[in-house]
């Protein structure tokens, strides 16, 4: 589903504390710029922000796709997250989230982004996918999850 040089097992984090969307976000942005000095976690933090505003990126089912553009970057940057408590998140079927990949994709990668953003929706679509997610171990279990999923 996800190449390995997009999401590694250093960028899964599989017990998220977190008591808010803002601070998620928040959190999405820092760790982001920690994991790339090129990039502002305020421009990631403006961009995220930006993009809930048009509307939630929740899926249902607790899954959501937290996603910006940033001007910065030529590559997409991305980070799973798996929240140990479900938090509010807008989603259409009311459902809070506790999964999530959050993306950052350069500014100018409209099309790229857009069939990034299909694919992982649809491999979060299947509820056995996203039972395993919620039951393992570790990052490195959520990675071989991830990394070996086919659409």
């Amino acid at each position: 589903m996800l190449d390995s040089d997009l999401l590694s097992p250093g960028r899964i984090f599989a017990s998220v504390r977190i008591s808010s969307k803002k601070r998620l976000l928040e959190l999405i942005s820092v760790t982001m710029a920690k994991k790339n000095k090129a990039l502002s976690s305020r421009e990631i933090f403006k961009s995220l922000c930006a993009r809930e505003h048009l509307g939630s990126t929740a899926l249902g089912d607790g899954v959501a796709i937290p996603h910006g553009r940033i001007s910065n970057t030529k590559n997409v940057e991305a980070l799973f997250l798996r929240l140990v408590k479900p938090l509010p998140f807008d989603a259409e079927d009311g459902k809070p989230i506790d999964l999530l990949i959050a993306l950052v994709v350069p500014e100018r990668s409209t099309d790229d982004h857009s069939k990034l953003l299909t694919n992982i929706a649809d491999r979060f679509s299947d509820p056995g996918l996203l039972q395993q997610l919620r039951q393992a171990d570790d990052a490195n279990e959520i990675w071989h999850l991830l990394s070996s999923s086919h659409a």
